[in-house]
């Protein structure tokens, strides 16, 4: 088999020596027939496995227990209902999970790898999973390599393989090396063979032994947290109920019957799906807007951020560079400065530097005819570290020589300092730098090799539009914006002035050898940083998190990747290589600022609705089970029978899905859970839901004298109704008209309420009570209604007024 893929490879390799380079498109189609598209595939649960999960899981395995006691003790009618609401519950959790699933999915499509294939002659940008075996790709820098390919044209590749071979150095790579799908490239520039793609590379078989790790975010656990809250609340209910029914010699089997279907009260059987919709909706959300979530998880960090660090150009400049100005050294020309500027770059490389260069030699046509003389026979492409790009040039007339462009002060070191002053360079470059322009240095060897200063060129990139508004926007919503650049400190204090940011700009090297602790303050307090190397980027993250800041970063260079990684949330820019794509936690598809505004707006309305269903969500268990509790010990009458407890559970949750899609405010501040305030106020809103209970039970047993089955609806419908009303007082902090609810939650609250109504009023599932008494359970538990929402209003003010912490 190895030696049958070997020949297959010589046998390519021997074409590619010949005219022809290259598959053509109709093998490729082949060829995808023959080996399938080139993409991992994942370990996915089954579509039964995941429904099982929710009819036999986690949450509502203690309902099935309370159906088969029921058929235990003979109460098959009880039995037969609570089976039909598991099957619904399970149809119902399974169905938006899927759609959760499936809008994800669609999601991470829009971030498919592309890649450069040579096909019929031609490059061609294809999506990664078109690539097959036999196709010649070129590789650049922040390139995720694609597939398995072996090296064939070019100086060499720096490839870092950590992800793979755990290996944390890159590895250097030279033609006819093999290199291995995954791997991320560093510096250089070659062309490659495609020899093995998808499950079929040194990355896809390794998939098959590996498991994805699933780590929880704060948000998610901060959820759990109280989940396993109500839970614990409710088994020590259970028993003090159970040390009673000993006391009184009650029947044990009712007992169990029906303190494990209050302990499924106590459970959030909503809680997997309230959290997979809400973050799923809100990342399609995110999406229509320009921001693609990579991991869900982000959006809780980005509604907490209170730092931005962002990248200058591209995302608070426009990155339409526009070669403006040029200024020429010693005996050289204008004219030369250009045409050694055009001949160190390389168009097909679609480098904005290079295509400003390009474009300026092409509008001049003396300088664009004087470049067909020459022949560019080996060129070293931009190196983030080396800061230049370098080319071997060959005159029509035999003569060979080099050029190359770069940062000044890089140039500058390769010449001799007697040909060129340092200082001059240094003026002109300041020069530049105050009026916001971006300076090159280009130089040229003679014919001993001795490199001379040809001259300087200026690059130009003016601000986008929208950035001053949009850094503004960020500012008034407790958003600190930081610019960092590793442009010119002269550069990045003009562009700070032009949108409006303090231009008291650091730079990198002012904080680097100095202890953490001023380190931290130095980054705390600069309200940006010039010249910085990627390596920096991932210090200032980390000085800023030790001071406690949640911390946004952007990038789009590999050597982005790791600051991306160590963000709390890496915001990959529009036009990123992949590699910064990868280890980013959200990809932008549109350029700028505004979109991460967007983003921030969109987490903080996502972080509003989880809260807002965490408050009503304790403060029903607390309502429901001390009543129930209360109940039992003191007046020794089960206020409601264990089916009505399981279609509190699970009738009462199945709307408040909805939830995903209600409206609310964002915050004017940073988010973090803030458990004293919504521990308190649940518990407010929950000790009135007691109250108001007891109530209406007083109301039934001693004015309308109803009968215990008759009692027990009545009491079920108050809960039923006032528990809903209860979403509409937890889900705002002032009046709960300061904010309208969605139509979506809307209809299915009155939808649920009303079938909730009919059963109590027909005795469809419970006994029967007629219209009166239902009517004058809504007429009490609206007046309830607002009653609360009156108290939760002052409630409110009085935590805020006493130091506890809460966000309007």
């Amino acid at each position: 088999m190895e030696e049958a893929k070997n020949t297959t490879i010589n046998e390519l390799l021997e074409k590619l020596s010949s005219s022809e380079r290259g598959i053509s498109a109709s093998e490729a189609e082949e060829r995808v027939q023959q080996y399938g598209p080139n993409e991992i595939t994942e370990t996915k649960t089954s579509s039964i496995v995941k429904f099982l999960s929710y009819f036999w899981g986690p949450i509502p395995w203690m309902i099935e227990i309370a159906a088969i006691l029921s058929a235990i003790l003979h109460r098959w009618e009880d039995f037969l209902i609570i089976f039909s609401l598991l099957m619904l519950n399970a149809i119902v959790g399974f169905w938006q999970e899927h759609k959760a699933d499936n809008a994800i999915e669609l999601l991470k499509q829009k971030l498919a790898v592309e890649a450069r294939v040579l096909r019929d002659n031609k490059w061609l940008e294809v999506t990664a999973r078109e690539i097959v075996p036999g196709d010649v790709i070129r590789l650049r820098p922040g390139d995720i390599l694609p597939a398995d390919v072996k090296l064939i044209d070019g100086d060499y590749l720096l490839i870092d393989e950590s992800a793979l071979t755990g290996e944390s150095l890159p590895v250097e790579k030279h033609v006819l090396d093999v290199a291995y799908s995954g791997s991320v490239i560093h510096q250089g520039e070659m062309d490659a063979l495609v020899v093995a793609t998808g499950m079929g590379t040194y990355f896809g078989k390794t998939a098959k032994l590996v498991e994805e790790a699933k780590t929880q975010s704060h948000f998610q656990k901060a959820v759990i947290k109280i989940g396993d809250y109500l839970i614990a609340f409710a088994l020590v209910l259970v028993v003090l109920i159970f040390f009673v029914v000993l006391y009184r010699h009650e029947s044990l089997l009712d007992f169990f019957q029906f303190a494990l279907v209050l302990i499924v009260a106590a459970i959030p059987a909503a809680l997997p799906a309230v959290l997979s919709v809400t973050m799923a909706v809100g990342a399609i959300s995110l999406a229509k807007k320009g921001a693609i979530v990579t991991k869900l998880a982000a959006v809780e960090e980005m509604a907490g951020m209170d730092i931005l660090c962002s990248d200058k150009t591209g995302t608070i400049t426009k990155n339409e560079l526009v070669l403006s100005e040029t200024k020429p050294f010693q005996d050289f020309s204008e004219k030369d400065v250009l045409l050694f500027a055009s001949l160190a770059s390389r168009e097909e490389n679609q480098d904005p530097i290079d295509n400003a260069i390009v474009t300026k030699t092409k509008a001049m046509q003396e300088v664009a005819e004087i470049s067909g003389s020459y022949k560019v026979v080996a060129f070293k492409p931009f190196d983030p570290v080396s800061k230049m790009t370098e080319a071997t040039i060959e005159h029509t007339n035999g003569n060979r020589f080099k050029v190359t462009k770069g940062a000044p002060q890089v140039i500058l070191s390769l010449v001799d300092s007697k040909d060129t002053s340092s200082a001059q360079v240094d003026e002109d470059v300041n020069n530049f730098a105050s009026k916001g322009y971006r300076a090159l240095g280009v130089a040229r060897t003679d014919a001993q090799g001795s490199w001379h200063f040809a001259g300087l060129i200026a690059l130009y990139d003016p601000p986008r539009e929208d950035s001053k508004e949009t850094i503004k926007n960020a500012q008034s919503m407790g958003v600190n914006v930081k610019m960092v650049t590793g442009d010119h400190l002269a550069i990045a204090k003009e562009i700070s002035k032009q949108v409006n940011l303090n231009p008291e700009i650091a730079l990198a090297t002012s904080f680097l050898d100095m202890p953490d602790r001023k380190a931290q303050d130095v980054v705390e307090t600069a309200n940006g940083f010039a010249q910085v190397f990627p390596e920096h980027k991932y210090h200032i993250v980390e000085l800023l998190q030790r001071k406690g800041h949640i911390v946004g970063m952007t990038g789009d260079g590999v050597n982005d990747a790791p600051a991306l990684k160590k963000a709390d949330a890496g915001i990959a820019v529009a036009g990123a290589t992949d590699a910064a794509k990868s280890a980013a936690d959200i990809v932008l598809t549109k350029p700028g600022l505004s979109v991460i505004i967007d983003a921030i707006k969109e987490s903080r309305k996502i972080f509003q609705r989880m809260n807002n269903y965490s408050i009503y969500r304790i403060a029903e268990t607390i309502r429901i089970l001390l009543f129930i509790t209360l109940s039992i010990i003191v007046f020794q009458f089960y206020p409601v029978t264990a089916l009505m407890i399981v279609l509190l559970a699970l009738l009462n949750d199945a709307p408040i899905m909805t939830i995903a899609y209600d409206n609310v405010k964002y915050s004017d501040m940073p988010e973090k859970w803030d458990m004293r305030t919504l521990l308190s106020m649940a518990t407010i809103l929950g000790i009135i839901g007691v109250t108001t209970s007891f109530g209406i039970l007083y109301i039934g047993l001693h004015i309308f004298q109803l009968n215990h089955e008759v009692l027990q609806s009545f009491i079920y419908l108050k809960l039923s109704v006032a528990g809903h009303l209860t979403m509409f007082v937890a889900r705002t902090k002032g009046p709960f008209w300061s904010v309208k609810p969605a139509k979506p939650l809307i209809i299915a609250i009155i939808t649920t309420q009303l079938i909730a109504t009919i059963i109590t009023v027909y005795g469809i599932l419970l006994p029967a009570m007629g219209w009166n008494l239902a009517l004058f359970v809504w007429g009490y538990a609206l007046t309830a209604f607002v009653i609360t929402d009156f108290i939760k209003v002052h409630a409110y003010k009085l935590l805020n007024h006493t130091g506890i912490r809460f966000h309007r």
